[in-house]
């Protein structure tokens, strides 16, 4: 599993992958597959499943979104296999063309920014909760009549782990420490689809995955597609289910958030948990800067000679603009499930829009009967309406929970 875990490590914090070099195996890919996917998505489930209606409709809406989940993994690695490009951005710019690469490039990193912004807030949620629990300790007084002092605040608590930690963490090239608003009850049941886009959001690491894997064959990707899926739908649904069973209707959208912070064992999980996601937000900083970073010292060379100062310079302008403004958000909407709605919106790009325009746009230059075509075409268009309302839905509904606060 050590061996396993450094090529995850490898696979998150590298853009490009050198297929050259050693190939990963059918473990290995399920391995950083699972990696890649499980994560911040386990403490939100359990509200997902209330605000679906219940354990039988959101599992039903599960259900019918891993065809489409496994659907866009197998299409994107068929694309990949076409263009011969190993990253998500450069398949679907060779496949679908500059524009629609472009547009790619932007909802990455927008989707990677919202990402670190969920991030935060799960982490000052914790230290909300740890707030309260040294106090208690210390006091021996409740909650109730815990005493206000800006400087115990969480957020002051956030800004400064934002300041001394993540922030000198996020700096370097490369992360070398990851080496050690009510609505309709039918819209209430697919509200839980932004959850699942952003629990089972790993569809930009799989091209990464599938262009290093020893069997590259077709039939081989489709049967480690569904054994992750699988997988992840298992352990996302028995999360769902037990928290959904434990606190009803009462859960929080951090299931953290719904257990007393005074038990010892939760004051260590949120420790644990907070410490993973600090020394993954350096990761989701390095993806996104990498993808902002490169074009402007590509430009600057055509003028003249790119310096490691210069290098130096803008690598610590993108990381200062990208924590501050993470920072900012998280403090002001502080409801992890407002930012999800956004998150998960802008998944469905990754997860049902860009695999459906790659699949009509593939589909055109392949050997294939006039019947097979235009049922890969018709699939791909399905795909791309479901992405397009997804994102509609979860994007309004994010705006009208927002506007509704002010």
């Amino acid at each position: 599993m050590g061996e396993l875990a450094k090529e995850s490590i490898s696979f998150l914090t590298k853009p490009s992958l050198d297929t050259n070099g050693a190939k990963l195996g059918s473990l290995g890919a399920v391995f950083i597959m699972l990696k890649s996917a499980l994560g911040a998505g386990l403490l939100i489930f359990p509200w997902a499943f209330e605000k679906a209606g219940g354990i039988h409709l959101a599992v039903t809406v599960e259900m019918i979104s891993l065809v489409f989940l496994i659907s866009g993994l197998v299409i994107l690695g068929y694309s990949s296999s076409i263009s011969g490009q190993n990253t998500y951005q450069a398949v679907v710019r060779d496949v679908c063309g500059p524009a629609i690469g472009n547009l790619c490039e932007i909802c990455y990193v927008f989707n990677l920014f919202f990402i670190s912004v969920a991030f935060l807030v799960i982490v000052a949620d914790q230290l909300q909760k740890l707030c309260v629990s040294i106090y208690e300790l210390i006091t021996g007084l409740p909650e109730s009549e815990m005493l206000y002092y800006w400087y115990t605040d969480h957020r002051f608590a956030l800004f400064l782990l934002c300041l001394f930690f993540i922030f000198p963490l996020s700096l370097p090239k490369e992360i070398s420490i990851q080496k050690y608003t009510r609505v309709s009850s039918w819209a209430s049941m697919f509200s839980v689809i932004p959850t699942i886009c952003f629990g089972f959001q790993f569809h930009e690491a799989c091209i990464a995955v599938y262009s290093s894997m020893e069997n590259r064959k077709l039939s081989h990707w489709v049967f480690i597609s569904v054994i992750s899926m699988f997988i992840c739908l298992i352990i996302y649904s028995l999360t769902g289910v037990s928290g959904y069973l434990t606190f009803g209707k009462n859960v929080a959208p951090d299931i953290l958030m719904s257990y007393s912070g005074s038990d010892v064992t939760m004051i260590v999980a949120r420790l644990l948990f907070g410490i993973s996601i600090i020394t993954i937000y350096p990761i989701i900083i390095l993806l996104g800067r990498s993808v902002i970073q490169d074009p402007l010292l590509r430009r600057r060379h055509k003028h003249t000679a790119v310096t490691e100062s210069y290098e130096s310079r803008t690598r610590v302008a993108l990381t200062t603009v990208w924590v501050t403004i993470t920072l900012l958000i998280a403090v002001v909407v502080p409801d992890i499930s407002k930012v999800i709605s956004v998150v998960g919106g802008v998944g469905a790009f990754f997860i049902f829009i860009f695999p459906g325009l790659c699949l009509v746009f593939v589909v055109q230059s392949e050997s294939i009967s006039l019947a097979m075509r235009y049922l890969l075409i018709t699939w791909g268009m399905i795909t791309l309406f479901c992405g397009t309302y997804i994102f509609g839905q979860s994007t309004s509904i994010a705006i009208m929970q927002l506007l509704s606060d002010t």
